[in-house]
């Protein structure tokens, strides 16, 4: 069974390298990892394989951020300890070479320039030191025992990496077959290529094509249910790709230029899904964007997302919420297992742009998605 024996490796890992939060997240990842694997075993036709893929490949992707964490903790942990050893190491080692000199094979160690009183002052003190000194010891003992453990932890860490990115790869080309096979799917309308391609010829910016697709008039089927009410979802709709923001809309970036929309840093290879029920009134490349996806959620209202490098899904078609949409570009390389910058989004070498449009009117892409929390 795929990514079975990736999934045990997983398990057993999050607890021993998360700390805190992080090993609550790999306790939550290891547990949708379980559930996904279960989903696979039972998928009959093309629609709960696609679902069951969907869902494993997002729970790895949260599987290996979980572990991610917990190993940069430990690097951080392992480096701060190895400091604190080099630091005390010279200190230590004199004084106890100090005492060791002061031992019985040298009895005039004991003797004090001030006389019998100083050297009676002297050997109080002494006493006092030494179980001072063997009490930092131990601890200087306990630190390099831990130093050891954390190295052979990341050591571990990084082997049980690369099997879960060798399954999630895996994964990802079951996907596209799966997408590739699923003919399912209800269409609210049929495709006007002739007018997608003038549009296309002749819009120079993301706004005017997204404004001119709104205008163009297509014939319905109207015995296609169009997507449920998202109204009271306003505000708390899922980012559609596990990410952090990189920029919010209308803020400037290195060089000046705003954009009316959200910019999202992701991990290579990171699957793309409808944040709720939609109709995809397109989907193709599109100017410099790479491959564009527009969803139509409801009447008026658009979810424009550009920047994937794969994209699923037939124009016209009515899809559920998290039905994949695609897949980030990228390749993922030896320097996905590295934990330098994580935290920062220096590893999240994507970009995903997102713009919610209604009436033709940019909206404020923070106000309809979750995007307090990095993904």
């Amino acid at each position: 069974m795929i990514l079975r024996a990736a999934l045990l490796l997983l398990g057993l890992a999050a607890p021993a390298y998360a700390q805190g939060d992080a090993a609550a997240q790999a306790r939550t990842a290891v547990a949708l990892l379980e559930d996904a694997a279960e989903q696979m075993d039972a998928a009959d036709g093309a629609r709960d394989r696609v679902r069951a893929l969907t869902a494993t490949i997002q729970a790895f992707e949260a599987g290996l951020a979980a572990i991610r964490t917990g190993l940069r903790q430990v690097a951080i942990r392992e480096a701060q300890l190895s400091a604190r050893l080099a630091a005390r190491d010279g200190e230590v080692g004199q004084l106890l070479a100090v005492l060791q000199g002061m031992g019985a094979t040298n009895p005039t160690a004991f003797l004090h320039p001030d006389g019998p009183t100083g050297t009676a002052r002297a050997g109080m003190l002494l006493a006092e030191l030494t179980p001072a000194l063997d009490k930092r010891a131990d601890q200087l003992r306990r630190d390099l025992e831990d130093v050891q453990t954390l190295q052979l932890l990341q050591i571990d860490a990084e082997a049980r990496l690369r099997t879960s990115l060798t399954a999630v790869q895996e994964a990802r080309t079951a996907l596209n077959q799966a997408m590739a096979e699923r003919t399912d799917l209800p269409k609210r309308f049929t495709e006007d290529p002739v007018s997608t391609a003038i549009l296309i010829a002749s819009t120079e910016t993301l706004d005017g094509f997204a404004s001119g697709l709104s205008l163009i008039v297509t014939e319905e089927n109207l015995s296609v249910e169009t997507p449920v009410n998202i109204e009271g979802r306003i505000g708390a709709l899922p980012l559609p790709v596990q990410s952090i923001v990189l920029r919010s809309m209308n803020e400037a970036d290195a060089a000046g230029i705003v954009r009316p929309g959200l910019l999202l840093a992701t991990r290579p290879r990171a699957i793309v899904t409808s944040p709720t029920a939609a109709t995809i009134r397109y989907q193709g490349p599109l100017l410099d964007f790479g491959n564009v996806m527009i969803l139509e959620p409801r009447a008026d209202t658009l979810f424009v997302l550009a920047g994937l490098e794969t994209v699923y899904g037939e124009i016209g078609q009515v899809i559920a919420a998290g039905t994949p949409i695609g897949l980030m570009g990228g390749v993922e390389s030896g320097s996905e297992l590295s934990t330098d910058g994580d935290g920062t989004g220096a590893a999240r070498s994507e970009t995903l742009y997102i713009e919610v449009r209604q009436d033709n009117v940019p909206q404020d892409p923070a106000s309809w998605f979750r995007t307090d929390k990095d993904g």
